[in-house]
């Protein structure tokens, strides 16, 4: 039987951090009931909602919710009884982009990239958030017409997608362990294996030809090619770059002998700006 969804995420590091007087778990919890909410969510959750996907306890999600309310980050509609994110949690989110100078670095030589590759393919940064990868940037053809509908803040799979399976091969190996088995205990016995098995082989990719190539594995009508990037620089953490689009206008041999071979090359050009 799987586990709970949340038994991976907050619990765990909870009791990495039992023996920490330093950390402070309520401070933990409320970031929770932040992460919970999703760009999908366009009606607001309520607590029931919250309680469920963080595996807190209802009067705990109750007062936490309360305390957020009142500080903004947070607010309440009154006839559905929900709540959404306030305003001053996109400021923070804007502090974060603003400080990270490999988004303006970066995005010149995606927009390129792109614009070569034209219709249809979506070329993006991100970075890891928990189990998911948040987009920090993304580029299209000027005069694409066709795209996946994802932007900056959206967040896919670590585990299944592209962009997380380059993420994790490029990572280190104390924090591959941390997200293998948080990704064991997230999909259970019945679907880890093949996911493992996914992971390594992206790996393998990776060493070998120095991109992944994934068909279909995040969703069936959708091809992509990615490769990890880590920074010369201590101040920027491990991000990945994915390049993606619609099965049809990317098939095997067109990522695998052009666009491979094209997002390496953009980011060791990227890199070589030392950001």
């Amino acid at each position: 039987m799987r586990k709970r969804t949340a038994d991976t995420a907050a619990e765990l590091t909870e009791n990495e951090h039992s023996g920490d007087r330093q950390f402070v778990t309520a401070l933990h919890r409320g970031l929770e009931i932040l992460r919970a909410f999703r760009p999908s969510d366009v009606n607001g959750l309520g607590n029931r909602e919250l309680a469920e996907r963080t595996n807190l306890p209802n009067s705990t999600v109750s007062r936490l919710t309360y305390t957020l309310l009142k500080l903004g980050y947070l607010s309440y509609d009154e006839g559905t009884g929900h709540y959404k994110m306030g305003v001053p949690v996109l400021s923070l989110g804007y502090a974060c982009l603003g400080g990270m100078k490999i988004r303006e670095t970066a995005q010149p030589f995606m927009q390129r990239l792109a614009d070569e590759c034209g219709d249809g393919v979506l070329v993006a940064l991100g970075g890891r958030d928990d189990n998911a990868m948040t987009y920090i940037a993304c580029a299209r053809a000027a005069q694409g017409m066709i795209s996946l509908q994802l932007n900056v803040g959206s967040r896919i799979s670590l585990a299944r997608s592209a962009m997380g399976r380059a993420y994790i091969a490029g990572t280190d190996e104390a924090e591959r362990k941390q997200i293998m088995d948080l990704t064991e205990d997230r999909y259970g016995p019945e679907d880890w294996p093949k996911i493992r098995d996914e992971i390594y082989e992206a790996q393998e990719q990776i060493r070998e030809q120095g991109f992944y190539v994934s068909l279909g594995k995040w969703q069936s009508d959708v091809h992509a090619v990615s490769v990890p990037y880590r920074s010369m620089h201590g101040d920027t953490p491990m991000l990945a770059f994915n390049l993606g689009g619609p099965a049809y206008i990317l098939p095997r041999e067109r990522l695998v002998g052009e666009l491979g071979p094209k997002l390496v090359e953009m980011r060791d050009n990227i890199a070589r700006t030392g950001v």
